[in-house]
């Protein structure tokens, strides 16, 4: 019998016991432009401003959370190139259709709900001010619609 071509997302045959000392968390912490526009930005995706650092009354630095999720934003005053960002952002959401909706509604440009296999079967993707793509799933089961 020969391999299929495909094999869906599951474990590997054997997974080995991490070392005794370990991490036990990981922050993304990218540099944009301008902070206070990435926290305007992530406020739409429920992130709120846990820490913010100014320098001379500017904001440089900032620590973002919504939930379970975290962000660590810092400028150095150099302009981005949003064509080079090489980070992608996999976020979740209980209620992704209403998120969608919602983030239409407040202007941010979105794209449609597509099947994202294969990883969960629902995700949209969005681009933060900055040029970070962020693919934001469906977390359980889609609402029945």
């Amino acid at each position: 019998m020969s391999q299929p071509l495909i094999e869906g997302p599951g474990p590997p045959e054997s997974v080995p016991s991490p070392p005794e000392q370990r991490v036990n968390g990981l922050v993304p912490f990218v540099h944009v432009e301008d902070v206070e526009r990435s926290i305007a930005f992530y406020y739409h995706l429920g992130f709120l401003a846990a820490s913010v650092y100014r320098y001379r009354g500017t904001p440089v630095w900032a620590d973002l959370r919504s939930e379970g999720a975290e962000l660590m934003v810092s400028t150095d005053g150099d302009s981005i190139n949003p064509g080079g960002q090489g980070v992608l952002f996999y976020l979740y959401s209980d209620s992704l259709a209403a998120l969608r909706e919602q983030l239409l509604a407040d202007g941010i440009h979105v794209g449609e709900i597509v099947d994202g296999t294969p990883g969960p079967p629902q995700e949209m993707r969005l681009t933060d001010p900055d040029g970070y793509v962020l693919m934001v799933a469906q977390l359980d089961a889609p609402e029945a619609g």
